[in-house]
């Protein structure tokens, strides 16, 4: 069998870059196979997936050696145009994507292209809208779409033709728990009714790491394992997923690759964790008073409306007050207005109703780090001492566009956090898309430092094991309103969507939101099961 795609021997380097972004690649992706690409930020997933879709090195320029085929076609004889009729793309940033005045017409685009008839154009526009749960958006303006709904107009594009392979960059990382488990599905059924080939590449394998047949581990540029996703979580350590760790630091074997098996595990072992203790009834919360003498709100909303010209409500009266140094997780569907409330408290939309009030500068953090960058080095954007802190120094004479998408999530950061005065409130939207784990426990520890200095810190976020490790409390926006506004363990464990992968391997027990806490209930329940009288 031919394959789809084929890499042999492909090194590549980018323009002004010190070294190769890959490395001697040797890759094989057969029709109908789901490949998960894993790895760290800079590992060159994405530069991968880009010289799969000919954008390296028609694009990108840079020295490019070795031979790569998509369906075929050579990627030095054909460029993007030619390969996009046998592969469909999907990016890190969809905003870049999406070039049309609205979401019938971004779908419909691809396959006009191809010369497809208007009844075959009006069928494939409506078969991608029911895929990914958009039909209600078809006619939307795409200007006022979310990250999300972005996200998933992208992919509809690039499934609209039905292409024999496609190439994901992180899809699901702008998606809300649900849409995201959705999505899968849907490559799931691509892949399985179809015979779609898939090269997804992921940072949150939790997600995505049972439908894959094989898993690609890169680092520094090159293939380091290929494997089943079961010897990938034995022999890739720093790469394994939340339920992988609970049970490596519980010293259980398998590793398991889902939640579902994770159980199987546990009741495999004899180890019951203690049944969830049921979420006790509280009483209505009182509107929150300042206290005499308490310190001001480092940035507050106060009955925020915000409403658009043909008079739907993005915001619907929201209260939110973050006390100095407060740590705090926005979350929520996506189209609920997270980002729309994090625009509003910096300043960079004007309420319909209601109002903010600031101690200081809000500085924000938008979804689209591109959105930061002005010049054509990384080095110039910010002072050599920011890029060193950043952990991006030696990235300093490559262009912003050239990095990894985790990589310009951490630059648009520091050029966030090193302008003008230290913010008394810091917003960050999605911070963590593109990062990987190293790199996201970094950013706590960023946000941990902020806090200290007395910041507030709100992060409006899908990924609900960064939320468990940084946040104090979680607000859970629902249709423009505060739903619910708790501590994190009360939000986080226990839940279906909005839970850690911990939590719902444990059902909640315990309220343990991470492996490490998971391990120690695992160790208490087994202790019992020793203990117990026969």
């Amino acid at each position: 069998m031919t394959p789809l795609l084929h890499l042999d021997r492909v090194t590549y380097a980018y323009a002004g870059a010190a070294a190769p972004s890959l490395r001697d690649v040797s890759l094989a992706v057969e029709p109908g196979e789901l490949v998960v690409l894993a790895g760290e930020s800079d590992s060159g997933k994405s530069t991968l997936l880009r010289a799969a879709a000919g954008l390296v090195p028609h694009f990108h320029g840079g020295e490019f050696a070795g031979r790569l085929e998509v369906g075929g076609l050579d990627v030095r004889e054909h460029g993007p145009a030619d390969i996009a009729a046998v592969a469909g793309s999907l990016f890190q940033d969809p905003e870049t994507q999406v070039v049309l005045g609205t979401v019938r017409s971004e779908l419909a685009f691809p396959l006009e292209n191809r010369g497809w008839g208007d009844a075959a154009v009006a069928r494939g526009v409506e078969e991608a809208a029911l895929a990914l749960g958009i039909g209600g958006l078809l006619d939307r303006p795409t200007h006022e779409l979310s990250g999300g709904e972005l996200q998933r107009v992208a992919l509809g594009a690039a499934l609209a033709a039905r292409p024999a392979l496609l190439l994901l960059d992180e899809p699901t990382s702008q998606l809300d728990p649900v849409a995201g488990d959705e999505l899968l599905g849907v490559l799931r059924r691509l892949n399985e009714e179809w015979g779609t080939a898939i090269l997804l590449a992921e940072h949150r394998l939790d997600r995505c790491l049972s439908a894959a047949d094989r898993v690609v581990a890169m680092r520094g540029g090159a293939i380091v394992c290929d494997a089943a996703p079961h010897e990938f979580l034995r022999r890739e350590p720093a790469l394994r997923t939340p339920a992988a760790e609970l049970f490596a630091h519980a010293g259980l074997e398998p590793l398991p690759v889902s939640v579902k098996e994770a159980r199987a595990g546990l009741r495999r072992a004899g180890v019951a964790p203690p049944p969830a203790e049921p979420p006790a009834a509280a009483p209505a919360p009182a509107p929150r008073r300042r206290r005499r003498g308490a310190p001001a709100p480092a940035v507050a909303a106060e009955g925020l409306w915000h409403e658009l010209r043909g008079g739907a409500a993005i915001l619907r009266g929201v209260d939110l007050a973050l006390a100095p140094g407060e740590r705090v997780a926005l979350m929520g569907r996506n189209g609920a207005g997270k980002s729309t409330l994090l625009r509003h408290l910096a300043g960079l939309a004007r309420p319909t109703r209601g109002r903010v009030r600031a101690a200081g500068r809000v500085a924000l953090l938008l979804q689209n780090p591109g959105d930061y960058f002005v010049r054509d080095r990384v080095g110039d954007e910010i002072p050599a001492a920011a890029l060193e802190a950043a952990g991006l120094a030696h990235l300093a004479g490559r262009h912003p566009r050239d990095v990894s998408g985790g990589e310009r999530q951490r630059l648009a950061l520091a050029i966030v956090l090193a302008g003008g005065d230290a913010p008394a409130a810091v917003c960050l939207d999605e911070p963590t898309r593109g990062m990987d784990r190293a790199h996201r426990d970094a950013l706590v520890a960023a946000i941990e430092r902020l806090a200290a200095g007395g910041a507030a810190v709100l992060v409006a976020t899908h990924d609900a094991e960064f939320a468990a490790a940084f946040a104090q409390r979680i607000v859970l926006l629902g249709d423009g309103a505060p739903v619910a506004d708790a501590p994190a363990g009360e939000i986080l464990a226990g839940g279906w969507y909005f839970a850690t992968q911990t939590a719902r391997v444990l059902g909640g027990a315990g309220g343990a939101l991470l492996p490490e806490a998971g391990a120690a209930v695992l160790a208490d329940a087994l202790a019992r099961e020793v203990t117990a009288p026969a």
